[in-house]
């Protein structure tokens, strides 16, 4: 693996900060720093979006045929890793990242002619209806039913951890279209209109107190047949490709190190003392574990970026084990940055969102997300596959290889 880029790759590197400096505000990052849960609002996400999407950037995994920039994997590797060391908002990746390579790979000309445009456009906001409330971990249990009726499907269920259901216009969603095949192949995937008659939202509140996921509820929606992707039946396959980008197909270190560079800061800040807290010999060795944790995920991401030349997605192996580290670090990361402030992290913010807040707060913007953003990195390793699935998904592959042997 070579791990040195050209002068070209260099270049395009310099033009993308040059892009950033001039396009992004300080305002738009002072905000995604202040966002505690997962995913952006769109107030913060989309602003970018349009941004890039006017550069012709906001798509570089896509291939230029459906809109995307057509960059090698370096220049995406690279993209990836400016916007994140700059601070700029994660866009939304419910369509980009997760329906869109779908659409791409199973939809029919229609569909993509349909759909991809608005979702690069940003037109188009999309929620995934995957988990139910007894089918999580166990997806192939769900329950959620579609009835063929003519040319359109009646689908009655409910879906669970919905995120951002309450901004999005449209979902995809696996649904149970046979009972008499085994369980995994009586699913299919279909593209769903949220404006549809007999579809309701609850929120959710997350234990750190942001509305980010809800409970959406399905009495009898038709939704056309001509929305389903691929073939009846064969959504379950359809998802775990799916998976697989959810897992491990974004660039994250540069975001885990501009997280890790935060705590830095505070423990530069806060006091043990007279000396600053970055100079106690635990915290300063927990923040060299840590660097140190995220130059290992970076390797990863480097090799998923050389396998990169000869696929067009992750694997599921590799997808698996970054799902897993990165998870536990964003975990580790928030827990040092909860020890730092020490008794600061007593004061609760009810406040939401917390850049939007018309009172004075009690800290400063550095200290405020800490303790939300703790409670909120506890369900790392319960979304998109819990370690637990991550951690049998890599034991499988080693049993497989080592019976191969």
């Amino acid at each position: 693996m070579n791990l040195s880029f050209t002068a070209e790759e260099r270049a395009f590197q310099a033009e993308i900060r040059d892009f950033i400096a001039e396009h992004l505000t300080d305002d738009l990052r002072r905000d995604y720093d202040l966002t505690a849960s997962v995913y952006a609002e769109p107030e913060v996400s989309q602003p970018w979006h349009r941004i890039l999407y006017a550069r012709g950037w906001v798509a570089p995994h896509w291939p230029r045929e459906f809109g995307g920039t057509g960059w090698t994997p370096v220049q995406r590797y690279l993209f990836e890793l400016e916007t994140s060391r700059a601070g700029a908002p994660a866009l939304h990746p419910q369509g980009l990242r997760y329906v869109g390579p779908v659409i791409m790979r199973f939809g029919n000309d229609e569909q993509r002619r349909t759909y991809l445009p608005r979702i690069l456009s940003g037109e188009d906001y999309w929620c995934q209806g995957y988990s139910e409330p007894e089918a999580g971990s166990d997806l192939a249990s769900l329950r959620t039913r579609a009835v063929r009726d003519g040319d359109h499907y009646v689908v009655t269920g409910t879906k669970i951890w919905t995120t951002h259901a309450h901004y999005a216009n449209r979902m995809f969603a696996l649904v149970r279209t046979s009972q008499e095949a085994r369980k995994q192949d009586g699913i299919s995937f279909l593209l769903i209109d949220l404006d549809s008659p007999g579809i309701s939202i609850r929120p959710i509140l997350t234990i750190g107190g942001d509305h980010e996921v809800n409970q959406v509820f399905l009495d009898d929606v038709r939704v056309p047949v001509a929305n389903r992707v691929g073939a009846e039946g064969q959504g379950w396959s359809y998802g775990k490709f799916l998976l697989e980008f959810e897992r491990g197909a974004a660039v994250v270190s540069g975001r885990l190190r501009r997280a890790l560079h935060r705590v830095e800061q505070l423990a530069a800040r806060y006091r043990d003392g007279d000396a600053p807290l970055a100079d106690r010999p635990d915290i300063a060795a927990r923040l060299c574990e840590l660097d140190i944790d995220i130059d290992a995920i970076e390797m990863l991401e480097l090799r998923v970026l050389a396998e990169s030349q000869h696929s067009d997605k992750p694997g599921a192996t590799i997808s698996s084990i970054l799902k897993l580290r990165v998870s536990q670090t964003h975990q580790a990361i928030a827990s040092l940055a909860l020890s730092v402030i020490g008794p600061d992290a007593l004061f609760w913010e009810p406040g939401r969102p917390l850049y939007r807040l018309t009172n004075a707060p009690l800290l400063p913007d550095d200290s405020l997300p800490v303790l939300a953003r703790y409670l909120d990195t506890r369900a790392y390793t319960i979304f998109g596959g819990t370690a637990e699935i991550q951690h049998d998904i890599i034991a499988k592959t080693l049993i497989d290889r080592h019976s191969r042997a």
